[in-house]
């Protein structure tokens, strides 16, 4: 089983302090997982590690040799994944625009037919609840339909350190817990998922969207 997490911030800068905050509550992801998953890949995608360019053009606009590396690299993780997890700040009420901008470079049948978990998180007292009401719909339409239990995290820098454990007054069996919830959703759907795959690929059942858009459109 591989899982991919997604940083959804592309930010190095302060305030707000600390800096990369969505960097502790992914990591706490990912060792959460590797503690629950045996024999799990647990990949964290970090925005700043592809170069995407400075001028926005997707992954399927290239002709097949003159896909850049980063996104060409990402692009072979996301197909192998099985499950996502996106961990996103809130920027107006929304999902981050680094998150939206990184998964738009991609085709949505890259994702398709499988699950996604999540999480947001905030340096104040909400946990970017209202960024994981667009992200339900995003998702969606991505193919990789989340899970109904989410995880907020509020003040993360009271909650997890700079390496994704715990801070010393935290309650870690709660929030333990808490996690738990929503990734054992997610294993169980991914699970199902990845043996269904096999035995009926959904991508020779329904057209997918490989290389232009038009190839969703109607008739």
């Amino acid at each position: 089983m591989n899982l991919l997490i997604f940083l959804g911030s592309a930010r190095q800068s302060t305030p707000p302090r600390p800096a990369q905050l969505g960097e502790r509550v992914a990591l706490a992801c990912q060792a959460h997982l590797q503690s629950r998953l045996d024999g799990a890949s647990v990949t964290l995608i970090d925005p700043l590690d592809f170069d995407t360019g400075p001028v926005f053009k997707p992954h399927f606009a290239y002709s097949e040799r003159r896909v850049p590396e980063p996104l060409e690299k990402l692009a072979q993780a996301i197909d192998a994944a099985d499950a996502y997890v996106m961990v996103s700040p809130e920027y107006n009420h929304s999902m981050s625009p680094a998150l939206a901008d990184l998964l738009n470079h991609f085709g949505a049948s890259r994702f398709a037919y499988k699950p996604s978990a999540i999480v947001t998180y905030s340096a104040g007292q909400w946990g970017g609840v209202r960024a994981a009401v667009g992200m339900r719909s995003f998702l969606s339409e991505l193919g990789c339909l989340p899970v109904s239990a989410m995880v907020h995290v509020h003040q993360a820098q009271n909650v997890f350190s700079e390496d994704g454990g715990y801070q010393a007054d935290v309650d870690k069996i709660r929030w333990e817990s808490y996690l738990n919830r929503t990734f054992t959703q997610l294993w169980w759907w991914a699970d199902a998922a990845q043996r269904q795959r096999q035995q009926n690929d959904p991508h020779r059942l329904v057209g997918h969207f490989t290389h232009a858009p038009s190839q969703r459109n109607a008739p």
